[in-house]
């Protein structure tokens, strides 16, 4: 038997009781023959609640102090499960981000992983110990700083130790039975995925898919990882992400267009920048501004010109917690770059569907219209990619349209509905 990372998230381990649940999982693994690698996560809400605490001290906490602080959610989860392993008669050791080698950039509350050193790791492993990790968390190679990864970190964590200590598996144990066609908190007849190429996994995770981490499935597909969605609530097999399925599984017929699923997000804004001149340069004065302010975008769209005024349109989503900080940015240049105004618009969903082979069947796409339009459903902008389509939408209508598109590619499961033990999914 070889080496596994296990990821339990916060609804996992919410309290005493789930704790003990997971103490007894990870026991089970060690007893079939595997080192265990553990990360977990703060229980619960408890990062909510550090993040709340903090704004009612300061409303723009430095973020040094602010990683200082919600760090501390991880290293309580940590030290209560090694004590609950203990109690069940074997060894464990836990290790904070940065005693477990996680060596990141400098830049808080977003820090991306640079290096692992997992060297006490490996000593605790030979040592005959189960090794428990805080995720979400690591050390800046610059400052020495604790730095924090960015909300859903843990996951990211769990597969770059898991690369990095040569792991047969990364298991991401969460409150659903692994990843499905559709949110089922949304869609009660999604079906559960028994195998999702990297590709496709991480065309849902972009497009707002809760159940990993974008970040997460990038880092393991360039190191190919295997990764084995699954629920900490019961003993079902999950979803496994991976390169290329079991032989079980069989071979993808790709001339086919194979429909993964239907993913929503409705954690993004719109900006209009409203009449730029139609001339070379004024996109990229627009997104060179966006860039500088390290200021993610996603859609982009620019209307045909009109030929009275020779001016446009630009609209681009970007994540609703940058978007005061966009339209700052852009207020500022607005002389320079010679737009008449700004709109803004956080009343928004994105609905994305995605699949392999929809390049070469145009029958996806119309089908796909179709069915928001049979849901009355408006569409306001579109971005595509050869596995994927996307639209934004009305906020208000994003339920209705993935419920529609869901039932109309016949993704919607015969048996019982899709059970969520809890929490909010990762």
């Amino acid at each position: 038997m070889g080496l596994v990372v296990q990821k339990y998230g916060g609804s996992s381990v919410a309290d005493a009781e789930g704790i003990k649940r997971v103490a007894k999982r990870i026991v089970d693994a060690k007893k079939n023959g595997h080192q265990v690698v553990v990360v977990v996560s703060a229980m619960g809400d408890t990062t909510d609640e550090l993040i709340d605490l903090a704004e009612q001290v300061s409303p723009i906490p430095a973020g040094r102090e602010f990683d200082m602080l919600l760090t501390a959610g991880e290293r309580i989860s940590m030290a209560l499960l090694a004590m609950a392993i203990k109690n069940l008669g074997h060894e464990a050791q836990s290790f904070t981000g940065s005693q477990a080698g996680v060596i990141t950039d400098s830049v808080h509350n977003k820090a991306r992983i640079i290096d692992v050193t997992p060297g006490r790791i490996r000593t605790a492993l030979d040592e005959g110990n189960i090794a428990i990790v805080a995720g979400f968390q690591g050390v800046s190679a610059d400052s020495k700083d604790i730095t924090t990864l960015g909300r859903g970190g843990s996951d990211t964590t769990a597969v770059a130790l898991a690369a990095a200590l040569d792991a047969e598996v990364c298991e991401i144990y969460t409150d659903v039975d692994g990843v499905f066609t559709a949110d089922p908190r949304v869609v009660k007849k999604a079906r559960k995925i028994d195998w999702i190429s990297f590709e496709d996994m991480l065309e849902l995770a972009s497009s707002g898919s809760k159940v990993l981490l974008h970040r997460c499935v990038e880092y393991a597909r360039r190191y190919n990882i295997p990764i084995h969605v699954r629920s900490s609530f019961s003993g079902l097999r999950g979803t496994w992400v991976s390169n290329e399925p079991h032989a079980e599984q069989g071979a993808r017929k790709v001339e086919q267009a194979i429909i993964s699923g239907v993913a929503h997000d409705t954690s993004e804004a719109k900006i209009t920048v409203v009449g730029v001149p139609d001339k070379p340069g004024e996109a990229a004065a627009i997104f060179r501004t966006i860039a500088d302010n390290e200021i993610n975008i996603d859609m982009v769209v620019q209307n045909v010109s009109a030929a009275s005024t020779g001016l446009t349109d630009i609209s681009f989503t970007l994540p609703k917690t940058e978007g005061r900080k966009a339209i700052d940015a852009l207020e500022k240049t607005k002389s320079a770059i010679g737009f008449e105004s700004l709109r803004y618009d956080d009343q928004i969903a994105k609905i994305s569907l995605v699949g392999a082979g929809m390049k070469t069947n145009p029958g996806v796409t119309a089908s796909f219209f179709e069915a928001l339009s049979d849901a009355g459903v408006n569409i306001e902008l579109i971005s595509t990619s050869e596995i994927r389509i996307s639209v934004v939408t009305r906020a208000d209508d994003v339920k209705e349209a993935v419920r529609a598109v869901h039932t109309a590619f016949g993704l919607d499961s015969d048996s019982d509905e899709a059970v969520v033990y809890g929490g909010t999914g990762r």
